[in-house]
């Protein structure tokens, strides 16, 4: 019986990323700490920088890794945030006045900065769906520990939230949930569509994504009781900060 061919040895490239890897999975690197560098693996390994060069990249690839221009490569270790797709859209949390981030985050520290209000004149497909081309648009990027993990813009009819709380950059306790409530107009039912794509250069810039990262599109539109559309909420996340979950009955 004719045997298999041993396999050829790991190259060192490899088998140093592999080291790396492990300490950066196991915890001993952590999450912003700094990798040797392509002088030090040189020094410690006997190789070339070719080869230190090839180990980094394996981790950045990873994306278990990020390169900072003139500084060095660094650990990219982010525990992910749960998205519980309808749990945190739940009446209970905004109709109490808790916010739908206090779900995904569970305690962890999180901002919402970059906040834009403008009253614009919307795209086909968004003014298709909310029946007029006149909308309010919220856009702003939100941030946990620390690191950006979404971007998010909704729109809204204009002649619905004009005046509101809506367009202020405060919406208040619950957010534009429960001031769309306020104004008897409550979200009843929501659709979502998730899909992957690369990032957009100014997604890039904004959420500090490392080159190769792929992003999380979701489009989301929300219904009153009386199947009246009064928000579509288009949302770029992170893929490398978030696990999705969506539970179903049989």
């Amino acid at each position: 019986m004719q045997q298999s061919p041993v396999p050829p040895e790991t190259p060192i490239y490899r088998r140093i990323a592999d080291g790396l890897r492990e300490a950066i999975l196991s915890g001993e690197l952590r999450d912003g700490d700094r990798l040797p560098g392509e002088n030090a693996l040189m020094a410690q390994y006997g190789i070339a920088r070719a080869t230190a060069r090839q180990a980094l990249s394996v981790l950045i690839n990873e994306g278990l890794a990020v390169p900072k221009r003139g500084s060095g490569v660094y650990v990219r270790r982010f525990r992910p945030i749960r998205r519980h797709g309808s749990r945190r859209l739940s009446r209970e949390h905004w109709g109490q006045g808790q916010a739908i981030w206090e779900s995904d985050t569970r305690g962890r520290p999180y901002t919402v900065d970059e906040v834009q209000l403008d009253r614009e004149t919307a795209e086909e497909d968004v003014a298709r769906v909310l029946g007029g081309p006149e909308v309010w648009v919220r856009r702003r990027r939100y941030s946990v520990d620390g690191r950006p993990v979404q971007l998010s813009v909704s729109y809204f009819p204009a002649g619905l939230v004009e005046g509101t709380a809506i367009v202020q950059e405060d919406t208040g306790p619950g957010g534009v949930y429960a001031r769309l409530g306020d104004l008897g107009h409550a979200p009843a039912h929501f659709t979502e569509e998730v899909r992957a794509r690369m990032p957009h250069p100014h997604e890039t810039v904004q959420l500090d994504l490392p080159a190769g990262t792929p992003v999380i599109a979701i489009m989301r539109t929300a219904y009153t009781s009386a199947g009246v559309p009064v928000e579509v909420n288009e949302m770029v996340l992170d893929s490398a900060s978030y696990v999705l979950q969506y539970d179903f009955d049989a």
